[in-house]
């Protein structure tokens, strides 16, 4: 497609919207590969818009964490017959959209075709040091590197949509093929909160608050000084404390830079000394290392609300390393910081964020400084942020290159408005190497804890950054954690974590090595165990009993799953039929599919009658899933465009600047 002469563009709005503490997920509709192409207009290449609603279902319960897929429309290699996964968000008590832990590798979604139908200095001292050095943001050098990996030369050794069991079409029609995220601003998020309402970068003003310190705060420090006394924050130096001479000596100056320190440098304290006639501001350490986490409490006005929201707008980076990127600029640790849910990275994305006693003014000044980035909408908040909290996504997506005549491409979209689309987990979900996640997953649910390290850490085929396959090659020589840990310049990723834990716990305590990585990534494996089943399980069920309502399927009444009867079956679809999450606290289908799950779980060594782990953490309750979603509000349109460079929407940004959106030609 890529070599035609001129082609033709599907732009594509959605939202999401969820129900029942439902997950955050992309679910697949699958429509078949066009026959033949579309005419092309000479000279130019052409758009088609769509924008469409969806609410989805899914009743989660601890231990079943929710997960978006955004880059949902993956090709699967030895399937011609490919699905398109529209990026559809439910909510989870966990409810985190990104799909896989964070790798070192971290390889783009680069443009997918779719088809829509040490030496010994191993002591604990010198792991706080990198941790805290890490801990404070991913360098952002190798983010453009990145893009130049082969997303071909990745999948060629990784998954495939019928690995991962999505087998099934909800259509039998012809359908069409075009190109998914050519550009990552060809994808763009809006989060919809939980009062329903879709978050939009439009504000960047800042609250006025009479108790906010100037805006000297932010220079009265030299760029030498704040150097200095991030060393002395971060014990990186042997200093005790720095001393800084107040050269035009008044008590506004001095109460500046005392206000200076303590709001950029959490954790520090100062005063003031005489020496030898001048006056100098001390900085030193109050509480040792935990401060740096806490914000000071005493300096934050009793009548403000102690967590400042912001809306995000962020481009090319995921919201994990967008929260890394901010703590690094404002000096604090990433755990302050809270959100409802992952966003993608190969995307345009506006969400909502909370931060524990940083003020606006603060965060606003990160506009001037940050690239791909900006901060607005602020207010005070008592709260902060849940995952799971928002009611979903509202999605702009572009397909480029579409092929289809313009009866293919109305009968696939209107299949998406009338019947929607099978509700399975997308690529994302499992990872992007030859190691799926959900083996990992598999193995912590089976206590096989060995394993657990042998598939995080061994080399594997695809492509993988340099220092990455160094790295895991150093692992398999000498098994030295710290060894391959120097290795990794990025040590804040699942790799690095477990092999600083493996430094300070030892190679027999693995468990609690493993436990140094987040909660929220450690728990994305056994989900995506889950994830992997119900992907199988569904594709049983839509295969033994099609795409209507047997007694025996569950739906959810309220938030508890109970079984259609035989005389009810008529007052329901197949929009209303859920399928379990595997759990101690759910119940199955009485028909074939519950033997099919206990049959999945046997075979790997899992015992469907007690989920519990002997770690809590591991414990699966189980949650219940929507099979069919049937998105809201549809609507597409097609646009004819001459240059493929230029973007074929306005962003926010765009909005705030006052751009005039784009003036498409007709198609004939």
């Amino acid at each position: 497609m890529s070599g035609r002469p001129c082609s033709w563009l599907f732009r594509v709005t959605l939202a999401a919207a969820a129900l029942l503490r439902p997950e955050r997920r992309a679910r697949p509709l699958a429509v078949r590969p066009a026959a033949r192409s579309r005419s092309p207009v000479p000279g130019f290449l052409g758009a088609l818009k769509m924008e469409m609603t969806e609410m989805t279902g899914v009743s989660l319960k601890r231990g079943s964490l929710a997960v978006e897929d955004n880059d949902s429309l993956t090709p699967a290699e030895e399937a011609k017959r490919q699905k398109v996964s529209e990026g559809w968000l439910t909510k989870g008590q966990d409810g985190i959209e990104n799909n896989s832990p964070p790798s070192c590798e971290n390889v783009p979604r680069l443009p997918e075709v779719v088809s829509a139908g040490k030496s010994k200095r191993n002591s604990d001292a010198q792991l706080q040091e990198e941790e805290e050095e890490e801990e404070d943001g991913l360098s952002e050098e190798g983010e453009e590197e990145e893009e130049a990996e082969s997303f071909a030369d990745m999948m060629k050794h990784g998954l495939t949509e019928l690995d991962v069991g999505i087998t099934k079409f909800v259509s039998s029609h012809q359908g069409f093929s075009g190109i998914l995220k050519e550009r990552y601003s060809d994808f763009v998020v809006h989060e919809i909160g939980k009062d329903g309402r879709i978050s939009h970068l439009d504000d960047l003003s800042v609250p006025v608050d009479e108790e906010d310190p100037s805006e000297d705060l932010f220079t009265v420090l030299t760029a030498e000084e704040k150097q200095r006394l991030e060393e002395l924050q971060l014990f990186k130096n042997k200093e005790t404390s720095v001393a800084i001479e107040v050269v035009e000596d008044t008590k506004e100056k001095r109460t500046v830079i005392h206000q200076a320190i303590k709001s950029l440098f959490p954790g520090l304290e100062t005063k003031t000394e005489d020496r030898e006639g001048k006056k100098y501001i001390v900085a030193y350490h109050a509480a040792g290392k935990k401060a740096l986490a806490n914000p000071r409490k005493h300096s934050w006005p009793k009548s403000r609300g102690s967590y400042c929201h912001f809306v995000l707008y962020k481009e090319n980076k995921d919201t994990m390393d967008a929260i890394n990127v901010l703590s690094k600029y404002l000096r604090v640790k990433p755990n302050i910081f809270s959100y409802m849910g992952t966003k993608d990275k190969r995307a345009i994305t506006v969400q909502e964020i909370a931060v524990l006693k940083i003020t606006a003014q603060r965060l606003a000044h990160l506009n001037k400084c940050l690239m791909n980035f900006k901060l607005g909408n602020f207010s005070y908040q008592k709260n902060p942020l849940k995952l799971g909290e928002l009611q979903g996504n509202h999605f702009t997506v572009v397909l480029r290159n579409i092929t289809g005549t313009d009866d293919q491409v109305e009968q696939a979209m209107n299949s998406l408005k009338e019947i929607g689309f099978i509700n399975y987990y997308g690529m994302q979900r499992f990872g992007t190497t030859a190691v799926p996640t959900y083996q990992v997953g598999r193995a912590i649910l089976q206590n096989s804890w060995a394993e657990v390290m042998d598939l995080i850490l061994k080399p594997r085929s695809g492509a993988e950054k340099g220092y990455l396959v160094k790295c895991r090659e150093e692992w398999a020589k000498t098994k030295d954690p710290a060894a391959a840990l120097r290795k990794l310049p990025v040590k804040r990723c699942v790799e690095g974590q477990l092999l600083r834990g493996l430094s300070k716990y030892g190679m027999k305590n693995i468990v609690s090595a493993f436990g140094i990585i987040p909660r929220n990534n450690r728990l994305m494996y056994i989900h995506s165990y889950q994830s992997y089943v119900w992907n199988n399980m569904v594709s049983k069920r839509i295969e033994e009993y099609g795409l209507t309502p047997v007694p025996g399927d569950l739906v959810l009444k309220g938030a508890t799953a109970t079984y259609i009867e035989e005389e009810d079956v008529n007052n329901y679809s197949i929009h209303d039929v859920v399928m379990p999450l595997p759990g101690f606290d759910v119940i199955y289908p009485k028909h074939k599919i519950s033997d099919a799950y206990r049959e999945m779980l046997t075979a790997d060594n899992l015992d469907i009658d007690n989920m519990r782990h002997k770690i809590r953490d591991y414990s699966l309750s189980g949650a219940y899933r929507k099979i069919i979603i049937r998105p809201q509000n549809v609507s597409w349109e097609v646009v004819a465009y001459d240059d493929p460079k230029i973007p074929l929407f306005n962003t926010d940004v765009d909005n705030l600047e006052g751009k005039p959106p784009p003036v498409f030609a007709s198609v004939s």
